[in-house]
């Protein structure tokens, strides 16, 4: 009997996992192509339009002002409509606005259409967050998070290649390849909303593709992993988004998202001054090597994460990891020893985000939890338009990204001293593993 029912338990974990993490993947790709895509517009684009660092560094991160207006309205519409409906109007609404911003002829103008962008696409990460935990056990929710955050750096990775092959070999219409490229990769998010809104199904107990007994074996986990949280809270909406653990892990996320963004966006430009004649696409495939190394790594360190039921640990160590991988990247000389160091930096940012989102369950329970998701995405996001920009005036100042890197580092290691010294327990020693795994 206890054998059938690991059988099962096991076909049925699978069964959920296939039919929504690689969907939510592939979604995520999209949309991650089409915030960051604009980095290697600029290899073109800032020339076309007159654009001065300063200006391209406010076009990247007012996404993120958009972003974080709206951010937990979206959260609430979705809560609200639901996951399939209020994420197939997420998409289809970003792509429109994504390939709009092929037609932009002035920096204003990209302004306004780079704010849109943010205000539409505002709500899809933490929805999606809170929309795997209606569907997976707390003790499995740090490799799930993992494999879907993994769309990050795989975006990059389809994207710069990609990206960059359209600006040399797509000129249509006398049009410039910059243009081509983002107008042909805002078009698959509309034609993924419309699949999003036939293909996802809400909540288990919705599903037509799980077996009755396979529902109900799902629903009683689900229950009795919430049940066994006894020391978790229930807050109202104005309490958690002003809660001080909650804006406490909103402020280390702000401060990654100022590195691991600042990184992100201006890394193109990196690379193309290491050699004023690399082409578009060699650019693009330099680029693929620190998001393929950032993607397995990550990976590895939440199932370690998981292995140990351990969370705190593992959120701060891959910060210490990228500050110090920003250092190199900032001062070793030659561009062979600059793509290792940033190879290090990547692996860390992005190893610290699933342990990271498992933090806020380990204080809050399942409803107030989702709050303090977009709580914390929301305000941490800002981080988008600081890290970016902040590269951008400092580069237009000094001639030199190396000098943003530094700062970039110095505000990693205080969100790594801030995130090993808080208090917020990773076990109960008489609680089951999954009472206290989240």
């Amino acid at each position: 009997m206890n054998n059938n029912k690991t059988v099962d338990e096991q076909a049925t974990v699978r069964k959920v996992t296939l039919r929504i993490i690689p969907f939510m993947f592939l979604l995520y790709i999209v949309s991650y192509l089409d915030r960051a895509n604009i980095g290697y517009a600029a290899l073109e684009m800032n020339k076309e339009l007159a654009l001065t660092s300063e200006a391209f560094g406010f076009v990247s991160g007012i996404f993120f002002i958009g972003y974080f207006l709206f951010e937990v309205p979206s959260n609430v519409m979705l809560n609200k409509y639901g996951a399939r409906v209020w994420i197939a109007r997420i998409l289809v609404t970003w792509g429109a606005i994504a390939a709009a911003t092929a037609f932009a002829q002035t920096a204003n103008q990209l302004y306004v259409l780079r704010f849109f962008l943010g205000v539409a696409e505002a709500g899809f990460f933490p929805g999606v967050i809170v929309y795997l935990t209606y569907w997976f056990r707390a003790k499995e929710l740090a490799t799930t998070v993992a494999l879907f955050t993994a769309a990050i750096p795989v975006s990059y990775i389809i994207g710069a290649p990609l990206s960059t092959w359209i600006m040399d070999n797509i000129h249509w219409l006398d049009w410039s390849g910059w243009r081509w490229m983002l107008f042909l990769e805002g078009a698959p998010a509309i034609v993924l909303g419309v699949v999003c809104f036939f293909f996802l199904t809400d909540k288990p107990e919705q599903a037509t593709w799980l077996t009755s007994a396979e529902k109900q074996w799902l629903l009683a986990e689900l229950e009795r992993d919430r049940q066994s949280r006894k020391h978790v809270k229930r807050l109202g909406v104005l309490k958690t988004m002003i809660n001080p653990k909650v804006l406490y892990l909103a402020f280390i996320y702000f401060v990654y998202q100022c590195g691991s963004l600042g990184v992100g966006y201006w890394m193109p430009q990196i690379i193309k001054g290491f050699s004023s004649s690399l082409t578009h696409t060699q650019i693009g495939l330099i680029a693929m090597l620190p998001y393929m190394v950032a993607t397995v790594l990550m990976v590895l360190w939440s199932r370690s994460s998981d292995r140990r039921n351990e969370r705190k640990l593992h959120s701060a160590i891959p910060l210490a990891v990228a500050a110090l991988g920003l250092v190199g990247a900032a001062v070793l000389p030659g561009p062979v020893a600059s793509m290792a160091m940033i190879c290090v930096a990547l692996t860390g940012l992005y190893s610290f985000k699933s342990p990271f989102w498992a933090l806020p369950t380990l204080f809050l329970d399942r409803a107030t939890a989702a709050v303090s998701i977009a709580v914390i995405n929301s305000i941490g996001n800002l981080g988008g338009f600081a890290g970016p920009s902040l590269i951008g005036v400092i580069k237009g100042q000094s001639g030199s990204a190396a000098a943003g890197l530094m700062f970039l580092s110095a505000l990693l290691l205080v969100a790594f001293l801030m995130t090993a010294l808080m208090r917020v327990g990773n076990k109960e020693p008489d609680q089951p593993v999954t009472a206290s795994a989240h």
